[in-house]
């Protein structure tokens, strides 16, 4: 047993739950923790899509009562029937976009050079639209119009490229559609359960064949991690949206990406 592959496990799994919902890119957390650890096993695909399941099954843990509510109401809800399609027009772009360009968005920009350009250039834009976009009023997620949920997804679309980030995409893409903060993180959770299993699955059934016995306890690892990191970081996350803007996580998105364009390039 490979003590290091499951220490490096154990911090990739903290990696993916502390970034997946923050506007921080944890693809792009990822790539470079994972060049950064030396993280390598036969297996490196399956890996990353189980602590992304991992993340996933905190949010659906945390918001249970909302997604057991609309599952129950929904055949006779018109609240839980226009949530769940909401959440349907918001997957639809990135998830066709998805299937199209899968293979080559990871062959040309999965890289660190890549996502640390991404990380700068999403940093510099969540600066600018917190600066300069209008008041919004407080909404929630039930509120959302079906124009407004369109114009998430499609924001959505700009997180297939690593380093842009699917929660920083979803949540400006609310901010600019007219949503408040906290609406916004939140209907970027909710998205989150689709895009991210569908993706976890189509990437499963094209990866499947490297499954091993023996990364059991790898893979165990870093979902376990990721699971409790995300969980702690939604509960901190919606806390600190309802009272602060996101301009401190463009600036992070900065630093990160001039360090990591140093280091790698």
């Amino acid at each position: 047993m490979d003590l290091f592959q499951i220490w490096a496990a154990f911090i990739m799994g903290i990696v993916e739950g502390a970034t997946e919902f923050l506007p921080v890119s944890s693809t792009g957390h990822l790539i470079l923790a994972g060049d950064l650890l030396g993280f390598s096993t036969n297996s490196n695909q399956v890996f990353e899509i189980f602590i992304q399941l991992g993340a996933i099954l905190a949010v659906m843990i945390e918001y249970r009562k909302k997604i057991a509510h609309t599952f129950i109401d929904l055949h006779h809800s018109s609240t839980a029937q226009n949530f769940t399609l909401l959440l349907i027009i918001a997957f639809i772009p990135a998830a066709l976009l998805g299937l199209l360009f899968h293979e080559s968005i990871k062959y040309y920009l999965f890289n660190p050079v890549a996502v640390a350009i991404a990380l700068i250039v999403g940093g510099i834009a969540i600066i600018l639209i917190e600066k300069f976009l209008p008041h919004r009023h407080i909404m929630t997620v039930d509120e959302v119009s079906k124009k407004q949920a369109l114009f998430i997804g499609l924001a959505q679309c700009l997180s297939l490229i690593p380093g842009v980030s699917r929660a920083g995409a979803t949540i400006m893409g609310g901010l600019c559609a007219g949503l408040d903060r906290k609406t916004a993180t939140e209907f970027s959770f909710f998205l989150a359960i689709p895009i991210i299993v569908a993706a976890s699955f189509f990437d499963l059934s094209q990866n499947y064949h490297l499954l091993n016995k023996a990364d059991i306890i790898i893979f165990s690892t870093g979902f376990i991690t990721a699971f409790f990191s995300a969980l702690i970081v939604i509960k901190v996350f919606i806390h600190y949206v309802a009272n602060n803007n996101f301009i401190i996580f463009g600036w992070y998105r900065i630093v990160i990406g001039c360090i990591a364009l140093l280091f790698f390039f």
